[in-house]
């Protein structure tokens, strides 16, 4: 049997998905004077290809398939990803001078949400081949035995941060990396050296990018009274920033949307800020849009069913033998914690916004047919629990 559990809490949240993308979607319908029901029913059919490829992966055998499927997807969409930059503007869309999109005519697609989960496979897959039977490894030895996967990573930052300028996904792929080093067997100074770097790394980006650089200042502007009065005077001369730059409208209305829904909420299809003060808002700040609606307590639904997904996907990685799927599902606890930790993190302008975002809950059909089939992949190895604990009695 597969991990129920795991499988009923995805279902859940997609459903709350379902309502949300129509009770939240009604300001983006009028202004664009698309069909009442659009968002709603585009989000319909994700979901229920997403169901069906759960339910699908969920009955092969991963003995025959998972290696297969994995490779599949990562060199597939690592090839798309490639050359996402040289296909033409009717294919791939252009948007803020970027290529994120691929327009397949009915639908479009955003292959990096695809080419996350075809990563952590390879990861998984090439750590259990390389590195977990070499142990006590000194630091240099570290340096040459993880190098090559640095490599890989450059070029992904390559094609995600700088050509497609989205440096929120190029973020949750570092730490799910790191992490999994971590879990592979790397020592802790090598782990801290890895964090050093990548801090290094993430300022050369946003220094390099003049929206990024504007983005973090606007981020600062609306942050810097509280945490600048806890500091010594003489310092907040040099770190404060004139009210030049515009104000953080869409966080300073996502703050008010959170305070405005109080601890039950205005009442579904009731919510003032998705009425044309929060754009996006069935997006990347649908967590703003429920907690307006459904207040403080659908806010905390959506967090402990997100905990009991990351929950059941570390329990399902202890329990496995084979270090290929327990790496895997490890690394899809990762994927779906961190976007769901910055996204929250945003809308509450704890940093700045990065539009990720929340697995399984924003409106969208990449990032749910990709989850899905993350998950998928997860409960057809589930099975081999099930299998062990069966012999055993």
């Amino acid at each position: 049997m597969i991990d129920k559990p795991l499988f009923v809490s995805v279902i859940v949240l997609m459903a709350l998905s379902l309502i949300m993308s129509y009770s939240l979607s009604v300001y983006t319908v009028l202004y664009f004077s698309s069909g009442e029901f659009s968002f709603l029913m585009r989000q319909f059919v994700s979901i229920i290809f997403g169901i069906a490829l759960m339910v699908i992966l969920s009955k092969l055998d991963p003995n025959k398939w998972f290696n297969k499927i994995g490779l599949s997807v990562f060199i597939l969409f690592f090839l798309v990803m490639i050359a996402m930059p040289f296909l033409p503007a009717s294919i791939a869309n252009d948007t803020g001078g970027a290529k994120r999109w691929i327009n397949l005519g009915l639908f479009k697609i955003s292959p990096v949400e695809f080419f996350k989960v075809g990563f952590v496979f390879f990861l998984a897959w090439s750590f259990s081949r390389k590195l977990l039977h070499r142990k006590n490894m000194s630091f240099t030895e570290e340096i040459k035995a993880y190098l090559p996967y640095l490599v890989v990573f450059t070029i992904v930052v390559l094609l995600i941060a700088v050509l497609q300028k989205d440096l929120g996904q190029t973020m949750v792929l570092a730490i799910t990396l790191m992490i999994m080093f971590f879990f592979a067997g790397s020592s802790f100074k090598f782990f801290l050296s890895l964090v050093s770097t990548g801090l290094a790394s993430l300022f050369i980006l946003i220094k390099i990018a003049p929206h990024r650089i504007q983005r973090v200042i606007e981020w600062w502007a609306g942050v810097q009274d509280p945490v600048l009065s806890m500091m010594p005077f003489n310092w907040t001369e040099s770190l404060r920033v004139d009210m030049i730059a515009k104000e953080p409208y869409q966080v300073s209305n996502s703050l008010n949307a959170i305070k405005n829904g109080g601890l039950f909420g205005t009442g579904l299809g009731n919510g003032q800020f998705k009425l044309g003060y929060l754009s996006d808002v069935h997006t990347d700040f649908v967590l703003a849009g429920i907690a307006e609606e459904l207040g403080f307590i659908g806010l905390m639904l959506v967090v402990i069913l997100m905990l009991t997904i990351i929950f059941r996907l570390f329990k399902i990685a202890s329990r496995l033998n084979n270090p290929v799927y327990s790496l895997f599902t490890i690394g899809v606890a990762l994927l779906i914690g961190f976007a769901f930790i910055i996204n929250s993190f945003g809308i509450a302008g704890i940093i700045p916004i990065k539009g990720i975002a929340v697995p399984f809950l924003s409106y969208g059909g990449s990032q749910i047919l990709a989850l899905s089939l993350a998950i998928g992949m997860v409960l057809m190895v589930s099975k081999k629990i099930n299998l062990k604990i069966e012999h055993i009695n």
